[in-house]
């Protein structure tokens, strides 16, 4: 990318040459854009320059962020990697704080990291890995990516070139949760990093028709949309403390809060409930809650009292949502 101025969704499946989508990416050298132009020529997405190392700021980062999502397209923020001179994690705040945190609001594409050929070594001296050996590039890469998910609930987008990765990297796996943003001139994406076997945005030029580079989306629209915006998930889990006590825990696994969401349970075995929060209601034997909301990353613990019956196996079967689980105490 070099301040010139697609993420492959797990689940879905290759997608045709027409449905894929178009997009750029734009820096402060790309100077003012004419959004709307963008948007008219086809672009579909947007990804703008906001940050690099821990002090440089694009200072038309707001105008071009703004801009693109008033002329109705997806967009989203990068940060150009310096390794050498900080921490990954001291980099990923940086961005965070300045541009590029994941925004709830169906237009805003998680963050990229983008690591490539050091370009300043007439200036730092470093060579194209920026002096840090194979393993250490790996650690700083892997905490970027760690500290940004902690920050935004979200994996940030790994832009990179193949030869760049398997050369300062060792070809590292693990980062296949990370969507892959592949830089390649040409008619193709070519052969891809160890740690992908699909690549989400594809560049296939530092030029293109329109502002700055130019991109292509690995999907479809709605792909593109799921990407921005994905559903709310949750988890739920149950623990048996005593015969007479149990306890259900929901958690918040995705970026977006989890609205009403209704937990249902009956008991088995003579198990009579006689307590439970107050996001819910009993009768004897049958649960009823409603928990309005569980923001990301967080968790709510349902905490039920029993009168059991003496002898046998007792328990409750619950829905939570979608989910189905049975806690049951032996006799």
């Amino acid at each position: 990318m070099m301040l010139a101025g697609v993420l492959g969704v797990a689940t879905a499946a290759p997608a045709q040459a027409a449905t894929k989508v178009l997009g750029v990416d734009v820096s402060n050298w790309t100077g003012d854009v004419d959004w709307d132009s963008v948007a008219d020529g086809g672009a579909g997405f947007a990804y703008v320059h906001a940050t690099e190392g821990l002090d440089y700021r694009n200072p038309r980062f707001a105008d071009q962020f703004g801009g693109a999502k008033e002329a109705g397209i997806f967009r989203g923020a990068y940060h150009f990697a310096q390794p050498h001179e900080s921490s990954g994690a001291a980099q990923a705040d940086f961005f965070v704080r300045n541009g590029g945190r994941w925004i709830a609001d169906s237009k805003t594409l998680p963050g990229v990291l983008d690591v490539e050929d050091n370009p300043y070594n007439n200036r730092n001296g470093l060579n194209h890995c920026y002096g840090l050996g194979q393993d250490e590039m790996v650690k700083w890469i892997s905490d970027f990516a760690k500290r940004y998910r902690a920050r935004t609930h979200r994996d940030v987008v790994i832009y990179t070139t193949t030869a760049w990765w398997r050369s300062c990297t060792g070809d590292a796996k693990g980062f296949g949760k990370n969507p892959l943003w592949v830089a390649r001139w040409g008619t193709s994406a070519g052969p891809l990093p160890a740690s992908w076997k699909r690549h989400t945005f594809w560049q296939s030029a530092e030029k293109g028709n329109h502002a700055g580079g130019e991109d292509r989306f690995n999907g479809s629209k709605a792909q593109l949309q799921r990407l921005a915006f994905p559903p709310a998930t949750y988890w739920a889990t149950g623990l048996v403390v005593r015969r007479n006590a149990y306890t259900v825990t929901i958690s918040n696994t995705g970026p977006r809060t989890v609205g009403k969401l209704s937990v249902y349970g009956k008991t088995f075995g003579g198990n009579k409930l006689v307590k439970a929060p107050r996001a819910c209601k009993i009768t004897s034997t049958v649960l009823r809650c409603t928990l309005t909301s569980i923001a990301p990353g967080k968790s709510v613990k349902l905490t039920l009292a029993t009168k059991p019956k003496a002898t046998g196996p007792v328990g409750i079967n619950l829905k939570v949502g979608s989910l189905k689980l049975t806690l049951r105490a032996s006799g």
